[in-house]
């Protein structure tokens, strides 16, 4: 489509809305506005691209931003729309004008009665420059109007650094990498460090783009406070009623929390069952037995669930070789496991305390093992004061137990 095409025929842009639900309530929190060019009975298409593409001149894409602006706060004021309303601003026209034209139509929009806080700037942080001193200015003047600042995250190894010091009201992130065939756990650490550093600012976590359940249950689990997405509701060309998805988002919720109990139970009893298995093994080892035999004894006597046993001191030293079941199910020792140091691993220490405190083992998250390349799980447990034993689970035990996967 030709841009000067639209610039000259900008009534025919229209704005969509689409629906910010609450995970709190539920209920629908605000709107993204979106453009839309339509041309006469031929359906409307996005105009995303306007903006993404650096060919456009500036002069153009600032004037098609402030239409939108004026157009959107025109509606939200007539309809005394009473949500708040996310509108998409692009940092590199600040060049432009220091963004005094957007400032003076938000300003203009305040005097005019409107709530400003209920307007969200969204802004994206593949966007902001190196140096930021002058994208600082520009948002801090608008938290000084009582705006909102929503920073929307697309790579996923983005600057945290940065995000932390434009302090966003929200982070926006893209659920959409989920594919629905994939486990989520496998992808809970790409979003950790930003819900950590969203805590700790007081920005709220919105998940964008969710299209399916399975997307809306990683939004769930990561500690999503706002969702939006096809799965919920489409951007429409008007309002939608508060509590649309409000009966859906219950039925899944309800759903969720039932399969974590479900979850939560499973690791519980597993757990249970092999600190009873130790409870009644150690005794019956025998006292000063040597490392290597003593976790071929473990070994053989948790076969059934278990491929590979080591022991580790309180440092994270690996004092004993690797005990491992080969394909004939028979017990072998790997040597070159003896003195690794694994104190890195995240969680280690905690979990050792841990160990020292509740005096039980420890059924570790679903990790990927390096060597086997499949989902596992790892058991540890207290056999003296300063020694532990580490027992790892293979992925088709654990798949052959409800809830454990």
């Amino acid at each position: 489509m030709d841009p000067l095409k639209i610039m000259l025929q900008l009534e025919k842009v229209n704005l969509h809305y689409k629906p910010i639900i609450s995970a709190d309530t539920q209920l629908v929190d605000g709107y993204e506005v979106s453009a839309y060019f339509q041309e006469n009975d031929r359906m409307a298409e996005p105009l995303d691209w306007f903006f993404e593409d650096a060919s456009i001149p500036d002069d153009f894409r600032l004037e098609l931003t402030h239409y939108i602006y004026r157009k959107s706060l025109e509606v939200f004021e007539e309809q005394n729309q009473s949500k708040n309303l996310s509108i998409f601003y692009d940092l590199r026209l600040l060049d432009s004008d220091n963004g005094q034209s957007l400032l003076t139509l938000l300003e203009s929009a305040g005097i005019k009665g409107l709530d400003l806080s209920k307007i969200i700037i969204e802004i994206k942080e593949a966007h902001i420059p190196e140096r930021i001193d002058d994208i600082r200015k520009f948002t801090t003047y608008l938290k000084t109007l009582g705006i909102k600042l929503a920073l929307d995250v697309e790579r996923r190894n983005g600057s945290l650094d940065r995000l932390a010091m434009l302090a966003p009201n929200m982070i926006k992130v893209d659920a959409g990498f989920l594919k629905e065939d994939s486990l989520p756990h496998l992808f809970q650490d790409v979003h950790h460090s930003l819900g950590m550093l969203s805590r700790k600012i007081g920005a709220a976590l919105l998940f964008k783009g969710i299209s399916s359940y399975n997307q809306l249950n990683y939004a769930w689990r990561n500690g999503g406070q706002y969702y939006q997405g096809s799965y919920l509701k489409q951007a429409q060309t008007g309002f939608v009623e508060d509590d649309c998805c409000q009966a859906k988002l219950n039925a899944d919720f309800q759903n969720f929390v039932m399969f974590e109990r479900k979850k939560v139970k499973a690791q519980l009893d597993l757990t249970n069952r092999i600190n009873e298995t130790f409870k009644t093994m150690l005794p019956a080892l025998k006292p000063g037995l040597p490392y290597d035999e003593m976790i071929c004894s473990i070994g053989k006597y948790c076969s059934d669930f278990v491929f590979r046993v080591y022991i580790c001191n309180g440092e994270g030293i690996q004092l004993s070789s690797n005990a491992e079941k080969n394909n004939l199910e028979e017990w072998e020792l790997h040597q070159e496991g003896r003195n690794k140091n694994w104190s890195w691993r995240p969680y280690f220490f905690e979990n050792i305390m841990r160990m020292n405190v509740e005096k039980k083992g420890i059924l570790s998250d679903l990790y990927t093992d390096i060597e086997k390349t499949e989902l596992i799980r790892t058991y540890s447990y207290p056999i003296s004061e300063t020694l532990y034993v580490f027992l790892d689970i293979p992925y088709g035990y654990l798949y052959e137990q409800d809830g454990l996967l």
